[in-house]
């Protein structure tokens, strides 16, 4: 999970992995790592989930925790458009490390969608350039599965 400051990278997991919510905002220090087996139809998959701290203007993300990841999960806050600059500099920078892993982007605050900064034709340059992008909300945990299940699957699809 990658992405800039209070985009809620920790709302999806704690969402994804113990389908709750908190109001309470806690900002992530160094990386917090999580655990779900999910069954797919294929086979049962153990997935770790780093949540990596948020990037911003006094703090870049390590490359260095990046390293042996099978794939990651771009999270976009739709209401600050400048965490869309971030996501993009965060994708170059991990291509760069490891490679063409797979990933998703999701748009994440779908439930202020009124409140929007994100504008259409930035979704669409996005998916110009082949991102796999999704649109969910921590809050009421619509497309968190989807998201999560959709990397799980890119990366099985993608793994020798």
């Amino acid at each position: 999970m990658i992405g800039a400051f209070a985009t809620g990278k920790t709302s999806l997991v704690a969402r994804y992995v113990r389908g709750i919510y908190s109001e309470k905002y806690q900002t992530t220090i160094g990386v917090k790592i999580d655990k779900k087996v999910v069954q797919t139809a294929q086979q049962t998959v153990n997935l770790i989930l780093w949540d990596i701290y948020g990037e911003d203007e006094f703090q870049r993300l390590k490359l260095s925790y990046l390293r042996g990841a099978s794939g990651f999960i771009l999270v976009i806050d739709g209401t600050r458009l400048e965490t869309l600059s971030v996501a993009l500099d965060l994708h170059q920078k991990v291509r760069e490390t490891l490679g063409p892993v797979p990933f998703v982007a999701i748009l994440n605050k779908l439930d202020l969608r009124e409140d929007w900064e994100v504008a259409p034709d930035h979704i669409a340059d996005m998916k110009a350039q082949g991102w796999d992008l999704l649109f969910g909300s921590a809050k009421t945990g619509l497309g968190v599965e989807d998201c999560f299940g959709r990397l799980t699957q890119k990366m099985l699809m993608e793994t020798p």
